[in-house]
């Protein structure tokens, strides 16, 4: 599979995830970048039970959804883990009197090569959380990313 077409199933999948979570109205706790596994934990359950009512999901596509939403906090957690800052990283490239191309390109190849490494588990996990739902849920779904047009928009 090419590169680019992990990036974008990844892509899709943050978008489905933001467009879920509503995380601009919850205020109790933090699932962000610094969060505890606990404060992590909680946001998770906030944004399921959210879901949930919004969809009448079932016990079993609850348990999709948290399966999904914690690949997804542990996929972030890993890829985090394994680099250093971005911001460090353009910084190396910038250091010299020329722009390092050789140095971001091999920066895009191993950020590229983990996402196709890691990115199967959880398109496959978004995927059975979706095809669970029947079709009155998918088009709730479709209706809400319809509507959303850009983060922090009702």
């Amino acid at each position: 599979m090419k590169p680019w077409k992990t990036v974008l199933g990844v892509i899709g999948a943050v978008v489905a995830l933001g467009a879920f979570s509503g995380c601009s109205s919850y205020r109790g706790g933090h699932g962000g970048w610094n969060a505890t596994p606990e404060q992590q934990a909680k946001h998770r359950e906030h944004v399921v039970e959210r879901v949930a009512s919004r969809l009448d999901l079932n016990e079993a596509q609850k348990a999709k959804l948290s399966d999904f939403l914690a690949r997804m906090q542990a996929e972030r957690a890993a890829a985090m883990a394994s680099q250093q800052s971005p911001r460090a990283q353009m910084l190396a490239l910038v250091s010299g009197d020329k722009f390092d191309r050789a140095g971001a390109q091999a920066w895009m190849s191993k950020t590229a090569a983990a996402l196709e490494t890691r990115s199967p588990a959880v398109i496959a996990s978004l995927a059975d959380f979706y095809d669970s739902l029947d079709a009155t849920q998918q088009a709730k779904v479709r209706e809400y990313l319809q509507q959303r047009r850009g983060w922090r928009r009702g």
